[in-house]
């Protein structure tokens, strides 16, 4: 019968193999997805903290994580005006923090599944 092939293993074990470097391409692009959005949460975090506890800003390692939490917040930096100066510190800083998290981990997840 000409209609009939001989199944050629090699063929399906390359198709199995393409698809998984494609898969670990995903998987590691969903992790510096991931990974970044917990860095700018955790930069985030730390700047509220640091100015809670009333940390010397003269200090060069309290400048620079307030350099980069303006950076990270500058969409969000004047949303909540309270008289409390912690509290508006806390909802202005804190709530891009939640956004990266919530959107960084839903991408990656996303992106995991494909």
């Amino acid at each position: 019968m000409s209609g009939n092939q001989p199944y050629d293993r090699s063929q399906g074990d390359n198709h199995r193999f393409e698809r998984k470097r494609d898969g670990s391409a995903a998987r590691r692009t969903a992790l510096i997805i991931h990974t970044i959005a917990d860095i700018a949460a955790v930069f985030l975090g730390l700047w509220i903290l640091l100015y809670l506890l009333e940390a010397n800003r003269a200090n060069v390692f309290v400048e620079f994580v307030e350099g980069v939490a303006d950076l990270l917040a500058w969409w969000s930096r004047d949303i909540f005006t309270m008289d409390t100066e912690g509290l508006r510190v806390l909802l202005n800083y804190g709530l891009p923090a939640v956004i990266y998290l919530l959107v960084g981990h839903g991408i990656a997840a996303r992106m995991r599944r494909l």
